[in-house]
């Protein structure tokens, strides 16, 4: 009888072990499960898809491309022209013409102009004098606008709107990373925006509506 019984104890053991082991491996699988979960849920959306630009980069020189390598991007930064009706080409041009004239140092990443065209003058991995100390870290947009008051027109608005959520998502940013050049040196740039503490917190509400609208996890 001892000896049943003792067999008897050691096959109940047995399946406690059994049991123990499975339900270790099933709380495994149901914690692993929602950690997986979870983290799809945590992650951020992106837009992947950029908008339409034309690349049509500056000569390396050091008044505008300087050809110098970035630091990690931690910030977008939001400029005006303060040049009145005049095109993304223009501004370009002029960002190009100062290797000659050498009047100042000064270029963007980007420029939008008035019919929400871009044109990328610098890479994204390369400095532009844009952001004064910031240059380093940041990636820079400056935005051409009709009139005096600085404000930009509904192409230029909604490129913007588009680039900039890209650009979040290319660099792994927030819209809270999106600033002005005011931001960083207290210059009235871009001016309506500076002038207008609403209409700049609405752009950061649509940048982050279109991310959520358009963005892919």
């Amino acid at each position: 009888m001892k000896k049943k019984e003792k067999i008897r104890s050691k096959k109940r053991r047995k399946r406690r072990i059994v049991r123990n082991l499975l339900f270790g491996a099933i709380s495994m699988l149901i914690i692993s499960g929602f950690i997986m979960l979870l983290s799809f849920l945590l992650k951020s959306k992106i837009v992947k898809d950029a908008p339409d630009f034309q690349v049509d980069l500056l000569t390396v020189n050091e008044y505008s491309r300087p050809g110098e390598a970035n630091n990690k991007i931690k910030g977008i930064v939001i400029h005006y022209t303060a040049n009145p009706g005049t095109t993304a080409a223009q501004n370009r041009s002029y960002f190009e013409g100062l290797k000659d004239s050498q009047l100042t140092k000064a270029s963007s990443h980007f420029i939008i102009g008035l019919e929400g065209e871009i044109i990328q003058c610098i890479p994204t991995n390369e400095v532009a004098y844009a952001s004064n100390d910031r240059n380093y870290d940041t990636i820079s947009i400056e935005c051409c606008h009709m009139d005096e008051t600085g404000e930009f027109n509904e192409d230029t608005y909604q490129s913007l709107i588009h680039l900039t959520a890209w650009l979040c998502g290319k660099f792994d940013l927030k819209p809270k990373d999106v600033i002005r050049h005011y931001d960083v040196t207290g210059k009235m740039c871009p001016k309506y925006y500076v002038e207008h503490e609403d209409k700049w917190e609405q752009f950061i509400k649509d940048v982050k509506d279109y991310i959520n609208t358009y963005g892919e996890k």
